[in-house]
């Protein structure tokens, strides 16, 4: 539901007093800013497709793919994505399939995905010899799949791609759906890595969410997870949920800092499509709560929406209680304690001197190269049938021009909350300089604004704070 320019800003000035007001705040309500505002009301968490400028094929992304991959020595980013859910929470609009009742569905999908990642394997050459950093299989909630059929996907990603004793594994699920066998037996596949979209410890919270979990089957995920031995546990929190409060984040952060969770990621609540920003990967099924008639039933039932000055309140919370406890921020919202940061994964994609390719096999997936990109086909009925009939099943295709090569590996590289490096941009782009046009005008207009500061001194260009949090919606709206 968007607002009006000056029901935004009023919605800006609505905050908690009991808490902070956050120092962007100014800045969103700058008139020179009045697009910035714009993007941040249906916020999407975070960009992580950066689409292509002009037409491409499926065919054609497999080639660039290819051809990076031969040239390129630097590890990968390698997705298995399984779609299988047990049931669609209230605010997710990815492409998942429900099997609540029916766990033997999930087989199935175990099946399509190494049949795709055949073809995968068969239709780019340089796959196969491709270093993996990092492979995660994501979902959906994978951790629903029967203990055999995760043995059989983890088994057969590392027999058939470039896994390296320097390749990291991790898993992705549900809180209560990591049992004690399957941690054990995911320890043993070597996967070191766990995440889980907790959202909230707060239970009412949760429950409007349309969450099956509770807040304590949380904790007990983290500390189970933590006494196995994974050396990576990571939880996904929101803010900006129905019924939210400020004292309720406050909460979340004191049970992370309480347990010594590895990491956090932290998201706005998003309710724009991502089909709309290109952001990131829609189904076919939007979220109950992208329905207008729906959320405005939840308020005349007597629940509540954070105004947008509490939902950055929230954030503010977040990200400055983990820093001082000493969490570092890289990527954007993406947390690691003690210095075990960057999220691999994130950096081997996006920092300014990686950038490398990332492949998506599974229902939905993005994968990218430096040429372009491509997403995977949300619909499961087509994707099925095409993998059946051989095909990859790519739904669409784009490719960058030279200068929207450039233009999204600054982004990407933004995105990072580090410097850009002079240095690094022309050794990649000969005769380019972040501080020559068209990059120097951009970012003399952002630095009068105080979102950037450029040093041509030093040779480097930074995000100030207020430009860290709104980082994506200035690569969204500005570059």
């Amino acid at each position: 539901m968007t607002l009006g320019y000056e029901e935004a800003v009023g919605s800006l000035h609505a905050i908690d007093p009991a808490w902070p007001r956050p120092a962007v705040l100014d800045v969103l309500e700058a008139p020179e800013n009045r697009h910035l505002l714009d993007f941040v009301q249906e916020d999407p968490f975070g960009a992580h497709v950066f689409p292509g400028n002009v037409p491409g094929s499926p065919p054609e992304f497999l080639r660039d793919l290819d051809a990076q991959l031969a040239l390129s020595s630097g590890p990968i980013h390698l997705w298995s994505y399984i779609p299988t859910c047990a049931y669609r929470c209230r605010f997710c609009q990815y492409p998942v399939v429900l099997v609540k009742g029916k766990i033997e569905k999930a087989a199935h999908w175990v099946d399509l995905n190494i049949a795709e990642a055949r073809l995968w394997l068969d239709a780019v050459p340089h796959l196969r010899g491709a270093e993996v950093g990092e492979f995660n299989v994501f979902g959906g909630t994978p951790s629903l799949l029967p203990e055999p059929e995760i043995r059989r996907l983890l088994e057969f990603y590392r027999s058939n791609f470039g896994f390296t004793a320097d390749t990291t594994i991790r898993f992705e699920g549900d809180p209560s759906t990591f049992t004690p066998a399957k941690l054990e037996l995911l320890r043993e596949l070597g996967c070191t890595k766990l995440s889980s979209g907790v959202q909230s410890f707060d239970d009412h919270v949760l429950e409007l969410c349309g969450r099956e979990h509770t807040a304590s089957m949380c904790v007990d995920f983290v500390r189970n997870a933590t006494a196995a031995g994974f050396e990576w546990v990571s939880i996904d929190l929101m803010y900006g949920l129905l019924d939210q409060t400020l004292d309720s984040v406050r909460r979340d952060l004191d049970v992370v800092l309480e347990n010594e969770v590895t990491a956090v990621v932290c998201t706005k609540l998003h309710l724009a499509s991502y089909s709309d920003t290109r952001t990131g990967v829609t189904g076919e099924k939007p979220a109950a709560w992208q329905l207008p008639a729906y959320r405005d039933k939840l308020v005349r039932d007597g629940h509540r929406w954070p105004a947008l000055g509490e939902q950055y309140q929230m954030r503010e919370l977040l990200t400055e209680g983990l820093r001082a406890a000493g969490y570092t921020e890289h990527p954007t919202m993406y947390f690691a304690r003690d210095g075990l940061g960057p999220e691999k994964w994130k950096s081997i994609m996006v920092d300014q001197d990686k950038q490398e390719p990332e492949v998506a096999i599974g229902l939905g997936g993005s994968s990218s190269c430096r040429a372009s990109e491509a997403i995977t086909d949300v619909n499961s009925r087509r994707y099925t049938e095409t993998v059946l009939s051989g095909w990859i099943p790519l739904g669409s295709a784009t490719r960058f021009t030279a200068e929207a090569q450039e233009a999204r590996a600054v982004k990407m590289a933004l995105t990072t909350l580090q410097p850009l490096r002079d240095s690094l941009h022309t050794a990649r782009f000969p005769g380019r300089s972040l501080f020559k046009e068209p990059w120097l005008g951009k970012f003399r207009s952002l630095a009068s604004r105080g979102l950037v500061r450029v040093r041509p001194d030093d040779g480097v260009v930074e995000l100030t704070p207020p430009g860290e949090t709104l980082v994506e919606a200035i690569i969204t709206t500005e570059l």
